[in-house]
């Protein structure tokens, strides 16, 4: 009896390992580039996001102590209008409190490349939003560095990828806006996003130059 007992408790610690490790594996496994294309080709209108502004009003709030601040759960969403942006979340993991993107995400971000150059999407502009979880750092410092995670991006896929930088732009929303406000501590809010925002602004034609005016002729000598 105690050995079919020690038996299925084997069993069941490998089956329990087994489900682990595919649950490590479809967590950790690069989306296609298909996947990513099709949460991004929807495009309606272009996005009412003033992404300056934006991120100024990030960093002021984050830097200011509000005496009645409701918490992560219940503070105000700083960039509303994000929520009806087409969206791709990419788990791209970083070294610690550095912007510094892991040889394991390496093959997302090229994921990323490829949707971005693919047929449907090469009409329209995107922004990078980066996010970070609830830590022991200041908001101000996880607003920083959420904003340089999402420049780091932003650049390898301009540099490396040769993403035209006109279609890419970034933003850091740190602690004020989670993707999930329930948990802020949740490695979902570390995640990053990819949104498509408006379309390719039509290169106006350059004016034909004007044809110069024929030389005068000098004045005959009588």
């Amino acid at each position: 009896m105690r050995a079919a007992l020690v038996s299925l408790s084997r069993i069941g610690l490998a089956v329990a390992l087994t489900l682990a490790a595919a649950t490590a594996r479809a967590q950790t496994t690069p989306p296609t580039r298909d996947d990513i294309v099709a949460k991004l080709n929807h495009y309606e209108q272009d996005g009412e996001l003033d992404l300056p502004a934006t991120k100024q009003q990030v960093m002021e709030r984050a830097k200011t102590r509000i005496k009645n601040d409701p918490g992560p759960v219940n503070r105000p969403l700083i960039a509303p209008d994000l929520a009806k942006l087409p969206a791709f979340n990419a788990a791209i993991q970083f070294d610690a409190d550095t912007p510094i993107i892991q040889p394991a995400s390496y093959q997302t971000v090229g994921r990323l490349a490829d949707a971005l150059v693919h047929a449907s999407l090469l009409p329209y502009t995107f922004v990078i939003v980066g996010h970070v979880e609830s830590n022991a750092k200041t908001r101000e410092a996880n607003a920083i560095l959420s904003q340089r995670r999402a420049d780091a991006i932003r650049d390898v896929l301009v540099n490396t990828f040769k993403i035209s930088a006109k279609r890419l732009h970034s933003i850091g929303l740190g602690e004020e806006q989670f993707l999930d406000r329930a948990k802020p501590t949740s490695a979902v809010n570390g995640q990053t996003q990819i949104m498509t925002l408006a379309k390719v602004p039509d290169e106006q034609p350059a004016a034909p130059a004007k044809p110069a005016a024929p030389a005068k002729k000098p004045a005959k000598k009588r």
